[in-house]
């Protein structure tokens, strides 16, 4: 008994000492700027996508895709026909989310011929 506790307590040392470097690792990592790009999807960036996938464990629906950008590194998609986000699960992304569906529903709104909201200029005049 006294063994097997010894073992559960070298076996709590050693986690904790993993979870530190890599807090240390994080910590070394450069802060990124805070920028984030939106966009769709390019034919360059199908590697990225599946490399996404993969990282993320989920598989991918049919595009195209609204991307999320930081760094110039694709962190997030979510398909703009519906379908699962993918994200990089070593990033912090939920606010992305809601970025990329938004973008999504504009870019499905249009291919369905709804008028977009005016954003600038005076607003129409009614009769």
């Amino acid at each position: 008994m006294f063994l097997a506790q010894e073992h559960i307590a070298e076996l709590r040392r050693e986690a904790e000492v993993v979870r530190l470097r890599s807090r240390l690792r994080a910590a070394r990592r450069p802060q990124p700027d805070g920028t984030v790009t939106i966009r769709l999807d390019r034919a360059g960036d199908a590697s990225r996508l599946y490399q996404l996938a993969a990282q993320s464990g989920a598989r991918l629906a049919p595009g195209p895709f609204v991307l999320a950008e930081a760094d110039g590194r694709v962190v997030a998609a979510l398909p703009v026909r519906g379908g699962p986000a993918v994200s990089d699960p070593a990033e912090r992304t939920s606010d992305l989310h809601a970025l990329l569906k938004l973008r999504a529903a504009q870019l499905a709104a249009r291919d369905r011929g709804i008028p977009r909201l005016r954003t600038g200029g005076a607003a129409p005049r009614m009769a």
